[in-house]
């Protein structure tokens, strides 16, 4: 009675019943990333211009994005998150365990699933998104790590020949707004934030990541997107942003090459969210981020069906050990677990079939899907 992953999307019957993907497509029908460096307003920009011209507003990505939109939402163990943290990247940007290394690499992939999500919701429904950075940015925060000496070049190496691999597979946005802030200003704004953590950030990281934008991001991005650059003050004036979006005559638009056939060939690859995780798999090997067959098995049968439930369905806080510890000693699948004399059921709510078909989270009718 439950689905399979490929459940619920639109394939060649709905292509046979007539359905045409450009049938659906309004002059609005975009995707629009807001780009700029840390603390510039792009939620705010993005969010009003969402609001303005009718479309869907993904907020930033972060590394539980997909904890977020997947089971209970409940934040799951490190080790199902790319085994890296944030707070410990700002707290010690030059930890010698590969932890900034980690965080980035999961930060692309995240970013490429978010934006699959983008486009898979703009081809289904004609409604355009509004993004705040994405993947083809990912980079500029890489480039400034090593130039800062957080990343080896190895490291960067290895970043680049995923990069090649994964982001050919996507649709340019059509249109990226950029806002553009001295770093003195965002500085000001984080300290105005009032976060410990983001007090610690380096000067010269946040100068690399601006450098970086200007010198090789923007100037890729010109030729294949639209983009709209401005000041920081003048962005807070989202009315002239919105006048001169609506303005734009959108001559540079690969979209334009696109037919209902090549739509649907991208649409049904981007609803495979494995298929697109599958796009960062490198056979490449760096210390900072290498796992090996074992341990990827484990990690991903683990994230399937091994949570830490006790019969009541609690989770159990008192184990002493993560879900990767717990995963590496344990190779049997369904089946009950003893720890001092309790019980504990494996399963991660949520998460062991399709959003929709899972009746651990309370899912419905699910034999009627």
């Amino acid at each position: 009675v439950h689905s399979s992953a490929r459940c619920g999307r639109r394939g060649w019957l709905a292509y046979l019943m007539g359905e045409r993907i450009q049938d659906n497509f309004k002059p609005n029908s975009k995707l629009i990333v807001v780009e700029g460096n840390v603390a510039t307003g792009k939620r705010t920009l993005a969010k009003e211009l969402a609001k303005k011209l009718d479309m869907l507003h993904l907020p930033a990505a972060d590394v539980h994005y997909w904890d977020h939109i997947t089971g209970d939402k409940s934040i799951l163990d490190p080790c199902y998150s790319g085994i890296c943290s944030l707070e410990k990247f700002l707290a010690n940007p030059n930890n010698p365990d590969g932890n900034a290394f980690r965080l980035q690499l999961w930060m692309y992939t995240i970013r490429m699933l978010q934006y699959s999500d983008a486009l898979v919701h703009l081809l289904s429904t004609g409604q355009g998104v509004v993004l705040e950075r994405s993947l083809f940015s990912d980079f500029v925060f890489l480039e400034a790590m090593h130039k800062q000496g957080y990343v080896r070049k190895q490291c960067v190496d290895y970043y680049n020949e995923l990069k090649a691999i994964s982001i050919c597979e996507f649709l340019p946005p059509h249109l990226v707004v950029y806002i553009d802030m001295p770093v003195e200003e965002v500085q000001a704004r984080l300290k105005q934030k009032a976060k410990p953590v983001e007090q610690n950030i380096s000067p010269a990281y946040l100068t690399d990541i601006d450098a970086c934008y200007k010198q090789k991001f923007l100037p890729e991005a010109r030729k294949v997107s639209e983009v709209l650059e401005y000041n920081w003050k003048i962005a807070e004036d989202t009315e002239r942003v919105y006048d001169d979006i609506i303005s734009l005559n959108w001559e540079k638009d690969p979209w334009k090459l696109q037919d209902n056939v090549t739509l649907y060939h991208i649409r049904d690859f981007m609803s495979d969210k494995m298929k697109v995780a599958n796009l960062t798999v490198t056979s490449m090997f760096v210390p900072e981020a290498t796992v090996g067959p074992y341990e990827v098995e484990e990690i991903y049968y683990s994230y399937r069906n091994l949570g830490l439930l006790n019969p009541e369905g609690l989770w159990a806080k008192s184990i002493p050990k993560t879900g990767c510890e717990l995963a590496s000693l344990i190779r049997v699948i369904n089946t009950n677990f003893y720890i001092n004399g309790d019980t504990f059921v494996f399963q991660l709510p949520g998460r062991k079939y399709s959003p929709g078909y899972n009746a651990d989270v309370g899912d419905k009718l699910i034999w009627l899907k």
